[in-house]
């Protein structure tokens, strides 16, 4: 039995792919056996990006394995940010689990490792 291939979503005519480092900063954290990972735009037009790209499903695909639970999103506008909880991420979470990251500290890095559609003409960086 061979080993499953995550398939990348098809790609928009007219854009490009790149990862979410980009476009975004994140901080991740932990509350019991849930991970907390929020996603800030480093630009104020990024965020309409980050909308459209960072759904609960990708983000749930991007993470699987990992989590047992649902993906919950969260909009900050005014922040441009989105907040995300990945529920059963921890192994129990804190002394419970097992995980060598058992508050999900590197669970930001994972996201930002995600490859997101952008306009081709958009300057990144």
């Amino acid at each position: 039995m061979g080993v499953k291939q995550r398939r990348k979503p098809e790609r928009a005519t007219g854009t490009r792919r790149v990862l979410l480092l980009h476009l975004a900063h994140a901080r991740s954290g932990d509350k019991g056996d849930t991970a907390n990972v929020g996603v800030i735009a480093l630009r104020p037009e990024y965020y309409p990006i980050l909308v459209k790209q960072l759904t609960v499903r990708r983000v749930a695909a991007h993470f699987r394995g990992m989590i047992e639970g649902k993906v919950e999103r969260f909009e900050l506008p005014n922040l441009h940010a989105l907040n995300f909880l990945l529920h059963g991420a921890l192994g129990g979470g804190g002394t419970l689990s097992l995980k060598t990251d058992a508050q999900g500290k590197v669970l930001s890095t994972a996201m930002l490792r995600m490859e997101v559609d952008v306009p081709e003409d958009l300057r990144v960086g």
